[in-house]
């Protein structure tokens, strides 16, 4: 008894599903729709504004050398570290007056080093483009201060100011709406597997001759015509012997 195991037969799994088809199309496309509709309607859209900084570490009225790039490339890594410090986010919350902690900030602002370069681009998303913007260009100001104080760097030359977002990062109408339908025909799938294992009725003869090891001998198919009648003799049983008792009372004089 501790050693029963469950066959389970991929073709007749896939004729399920095959059999369900409409059931499962239909409803992928309602969550679909659902996830469309949230998207477009529902979550407030967000805007990313990008701003680039360039950092080469060379000492004063010396030309750029082939390991001043080099020494460049490895520190930009510490360059973005510095650029999401709190020291230079708090600075930021300060000076735009921000209503947000230090984690809040952290978590809207990204910093991104190319491979193989001395540029860093900081993207900053909010709810309105125009903070965003700001927000990006604050950073980048302070981040350049500290990057000049911490590892004694002339200069940070700006690549690109922050801009102006015209339209939103997201979320993603395309995205949402696919994620949406496969989710929703991944858990119909789901459902329809699971009652599928759960189901040890014997259905046909080839399940008593499959599970039972028995043979069947004959079938008897099941007269839904005769059950009706029978039925529907069950049930006029019920009032007959009323109107046949409300037949024999003797009218009243009066």
């Amino acid at each position: 008894m501790g050693n029963d195991e469950i066959e389970i037969d991929l073709l007749e799994v896939f004729g399920i599903l095959l059999g369900r088809a409409w059931l499962i199309i239909s409803a992928g496309l309602f969550t679909a729709l659902i996830c469309l509709l949230l998207s477009s309607f529902v979550l407030t859209p967000y805007y990313e504004s990008t701003t680039r900084i360039y950092i080469l570490n060379k000492t004063e009225n010396a030309a750029v050398s082939y390991s001043d790039v080099q020494i460049g490339t490895q520190l930009t890594k510490d360059y973005a570290e510095l650029i999401s410090s709190r020291y230079v986010l708090e600075e930021v919350i300060q000076k735009l007056s921000m209503d947000m902690e230090y984690k809040e900030l952290l978590k809207k602002v990204s910093v991104e080093t190319p491979t193989d370069t001395r540029i860093v681009a900081i993207t900053v998303e909010n709810t309105d483009p125009v903070k965003a913007m700001e927000t990006a260009n604050c950073i980048r100001e302070v981040a350049s201060s500290h990057i000049q104080n911490v590892m004694d760097i002339e200069a940070v030359n700006v690549v690109e100011q922050a801009n102006m977002p015209t339209e939103k990062a997201g979320p993603s109408v395309m995205k949402w709406t696919a994620v949406g339908g496969m989710a929703g025909v991944l858990l119909v799938c789901a459902v329809i597997l699971i009652r599928y294992l759960m189901d040890d009725t014997i259905k046909s003869s080839e399940d008593v001759e499959k599970y039972l090891s028995l043979s069947t001998l004959a079938l008897i198919p099941a007269a839904s015509d005769e059950m009706d009648r029978k039925k529907k003799k069950k049930g006029g049983r019920k009032w007959l012997p009323d109107i046949y008792r409300k037949s024999r009372q003797k009218p009243k004089h009066r």
